[in-house]
């Protein structure tokens, strides 16, 4: 595929002549305006970056919100190809990822719950690319595809964009179709075997049609030895393709009809030995037991062998996370004069074929455990804009419809007798028999999600410096689905979840690990959402701000199954729905730019309370039988509140820099029945509340539930900071003038906790990662061609860091983790013409 994908960016340039006689013509037709390209979060090439947050171009600085602008150029020289990259410009955004259906992206520490992704709950932060509206966060593990630029709002967005999104919103603007002919190729190699290749070419097919079409293309070895299998793995492989139609026939009509597909089939995604911690569980069933029989050696902590940082794994069952995206949209916008008129038009797919291993050890414990699914989306906006000096208002509607089919399958394997069950089996114990070795259960998973909305917002100018801008929208959500578990012997017999108290001993002990569930959850509502933000232009460069946001995130039902009744074995419908949350946010901002424009400074200050929050829960009590790693429900109260600062700096053409900081303490503030630290479960009875680490609690024994409230809430640091700059020379070289640079960016964020419930154990040390990248680009010549080459290194000092924790099931005490890149380098040859 890459000597193919070569091939064709040579050919580009043939091609782009191709598109029009009128390639060498005076190129004076009309032109697709690009966004401005920053350098940095905060600072662009020219006085101002114009932003499309509120769907008109206009300054980032006049927009009365937090927000974080990285152009399309600054993405490449970082390497910030996919939202996961893009977390170490934008120190407010987080990311994380154990496989790409399990993603969560969140701002602000809010947006999705940190943990096992569920069919039947939203996202909090909307993914929007060419104001089409994203569903599955999956889609922010593919490669950015001829970017233009990013925009990341921070707090609730739900009065201005379609879909409803409480924490924030990433507005994705690709490089739009052009009059003018231009293209660019983009090759780059490195170490680890990692190639991408990118190309994009545009013109004219006629008077009134242009068209763009873009390709990329990444591969990389894999980045983690498993011993088990002798190969590497966590390697990347991902295709995208990109093809857009704008058709011009006045000139106030633009009609685009854009189509993408992108597929990734990687070997991943595999998790390393990050700890063991002793739990309530009986000492002959932890890990150092698992441990000593899958190596034939006695378990030493802190050993070489036991360094997450060596990047071996020794897992035994089957890793693939493979994945196609892709859709067509119709975008159709009418300038009426006094305002302008939008209809966005969507239809996207997502396939999800993966494979894990989620007993995490070289032990046959569980040998599959997977979850297939298909998920199709169709959305319909329509809005209206329109400006004048006095009022600027928009007025939406959006519809979205979304079908998921999910086919999930868990076998046990030969060792899930001994470690699930009775490690010391005899000839007098029933399990003795691997009652275990080869059960499994086969998850039918159906959700159908209706939601309707219209929204509106307003910016009325009373005074000349003065700016009210209300905000409104009215919501509905439907959603109704199943989850059907059957459970099945190795010989095919299905059981019934009531043998859980009729059937004899082998059969209780079978639905203690996989148990049988069916059950129609279906969910409604409809919400109101409403904000108040009033700005002041102190001076032409200075602007403050106050916002005030009352909004929902909507409710939901779950699909991943739902804890069982301890005596029937009957699903607890009182946790198959989820309420909607309850959002009230807060904000003050001041924008700023001083010395002739050449320096920026912003300030913003929030507080997000929100009630009923969505959370990840794991049934741990007598009254509860459940073999599930999660599922989500209410916490009563949680609080985010913060500063944030961006800097950018540019005296000079040659020189700029920025750094952008973020101050966040987000707590549970009431959540008194959370389920206890990996320290404390396991036990075999439960007793009480106390939560102390050490416990006072006897062996066996684990509390039925713990108050957490004022603790942290999971994957959030309280400080992280972005931090770059670039200096340049002019230097001539083969007679084209340009401009030699040296350039460095990085990121640096505290420790977090990795769990719903946090401890010691479970809390990831901070780090910082630095990038470096050093290189020579021309002006572009009398042929309108440019050159960018420059080599780079990124984690220049190999950082060794784990990006998420995830405790393995079963109470064995073992923690493991994803890792973070290594130090990576290689070089990039641009050309632009």
């Amino acid at each position: 595929m890459i000597t193919r994908f070569l091939l064709l960016t040579g050919a580009a340039p043939l091609a782009l002549g191709a598109l029009s006689p009128a390639y060498a013509a005076d190129a004076a037709a009309d032109v697709a305006p690009e966004q401005t390209t920053s350098v940095g979060t905060g600072q662009s090439d020219n006085d101002a970056i114009v932003v499309t947050a509120r769907h008109r171009n206009e300054s980032s600085q006049a927009v009365p919100l937090a927000i974080s602008v990285v152009g399309g150029d600054h993405i490449d020289n970082a390497g910030a190809f996919n939202v996961g990259r893009l977390q170490q410009l934008t120190p407010t955004l987080q990311f994380y990822s154990s496989n790409p259906r399990n993603t969560s992206v969140n701002v602000r520490g809010f947006g999705a719950p940190l943990g096992l992704t569920n069919d039947g709950i939203d996202q909090g932060v909307g993914i929007y690319v060419d104001d089409v509206y994203y569903s599955r966060v999956a889609s922010s593990t593919f490669d950015f595809l001829d970017v233009g630029q990013i925009e990341v709002l921070r707090g609730p967005q739900g009065t201005l964009y379609g879909k409803n999104t409480t924490a924030g919103a990433i507005n994705i603007s690709s490089r739009q179709p052009t009059f003018t002919p231009e293209g660019r190729i983009e090759v780059t190699a490195g170490n680890y075997g990692y190639l991408q290749a990118k190309a994009a070419v545009s013109g004219p097919l006629g008077d009134k049609l242009a068209a763009r079409f873009a390709i990329s293309e990444t591969r990389r070895n894999g980045t983690v030895s498993n011993i088990t299998t002798g190969t590497k793995v966590n390697n990347l492989d991902n295709l995208g393709l990109r093809g857009q139609l704008l058709w011009r026939p006045t000139d106030t009509l633009d009609v685009t009809l854009a189509g993408d597909f992108s597929h990734q089939n990687s070997v991943c995604c595999a998790t390393v030995f990050a700890g063991y911690v002793p739990t309530q569980k009986a000492v002959n069933r932890q890990y150092p037991a698992i441990y000593k029989v899958a190596t034939g050696q006695a378990y030493t902590a802190n050993a070489a062998s036991q360094d997450p940082f060596n990047r071996v794994t020794d897992l035994d069952a089957e890793l693939r996370a493979k994945q196609s995206l892709g859709g067509v949209s119709l975008k159709a916008k009418l300038d009426l004069g006094a305002g302008t008129l939008t209809s966005i038009s969507a239809w996207r797919f997502w396939d999800w074929d993966p494979s894990n291993d989620r007993d995490f050890t070289a032990l046959p414990i569980t040998t599959k455990s997977q979850n297939p699914s298909k998920q199709q989306q169709f959305t319909q906006e329509l809005r209206y804009n329109q400006h004048s000096a006095a009022l600027d208002f928009q007025v939406g509607t959006f519809y979205y419809y979304q079908v998921i089919n999910t086919n999930g399958y868990q076998e046990q394997g030969a060792a899930a007798t001994k470690w699930l069950l009775s490690p010391n089996a005899s000839a007098s114990n029933p399990y003795n028999n691997n009652v275990l070795d080869g059960l499994n259960s086969t998850n039918t998973i159906r959700l159908t999600n209706t939601s309707w909305s219209a929204y509106g917002q307003a910016s009325w100018r009373p005074l000349a410096r003065l700016t009210i801008q209300p905000g409104v929208r009215v919501n509905y959500d439907k959603k109704s689905g199943s989850y059907d578990a059957v459970v099945r012997t190795a010989a095919g017999v299905v059981l019934d979840p009531g043998l859980v108290s009729t059937g004899n001993a082998t059969q209780k002990a079978q639905l203690g690990v996989l148990l049988p569930e069916s059950y129609s959850p279906s969910f409604s509502k409809w919400n109101l959402s409403y904000d108040l933000t009033l700005s002041y232009d102190v001076t032409s460069d200075i602007h403050a701000y106050a916002t005030y946001s009352k909004t929902f995130q909507t409710g939901g039902i779950n699909l991943n199954g739902v804890p069982a009744d301890a005596v029937t074995g009957l699903p607890q419908t009182q946790y198959q729905t989820v309420a909607p949350e309850s959002v009230q946010n807060y904000e003050l901002g001041i924008k700023t730019q001083l010395f002739d424009r050449k320096v920026t400074l912003n300030l913003a200050a929030f507080r997000t309370d929100i009630a009923n929050y969505q959370a990840i829960f794991s049934a741990n009590n007598a009254a509860s039988l459940s073999t599930l790693r999660g599922f989500v429900a209410n916490v009563p109260s949680v609080r985010s509140q913060g500063l944030e600062v961006d800097f950018s700096a540019r005296p000079s053409p040659r020189f700029n820099v920025y750094s952008n900081f973020a101050y966040t303490d987000a707590t549970y503030r009431r959540f008194t029945d959370a389920p206890p630290p990996v320290e404390l479960s396991g036990g075999s009875t439960f007793s009480g509340t106390d939560c102390s680490i050490p416990t006072t609690l006897k062996a066996g024994v684990s509390p039925i539930s713990c108050d957490i409230s004022g603790q942290r809430l999971p994957g959030i640091s309280a400080y992280a900071l972005s931090f770059g700059g670039e200096a340049n020379l002019p230097v001539a070289i083969a007679g084209r003038d340009g401009q030699v640079y040296l350039g460095a960016d990085g990121n640096y964020r505290s420790s977090y906790s990795s769990n719903a419930t946090p401890s010691a154990a479970t809390t990831l040390p901070g780090y910082t990662i630095a990038n470096f990248r050093l290189g020579w680009r021309s002006d572009r010549n009398a042929a309108g061609v440019g050159i960018d080459v420059f080599g780079w290194v990124r984690n220049a000092f190999d950082k060794g860091y784990l990006e998420q924790l995830q405790v393995a099931p079963n109470s064995v005490g073992l923690l493991v983790g994803n890792l973070g890149d290594p130090r990576t380098f290689g070089g990039t040859v641009k050309l632009t013409f």
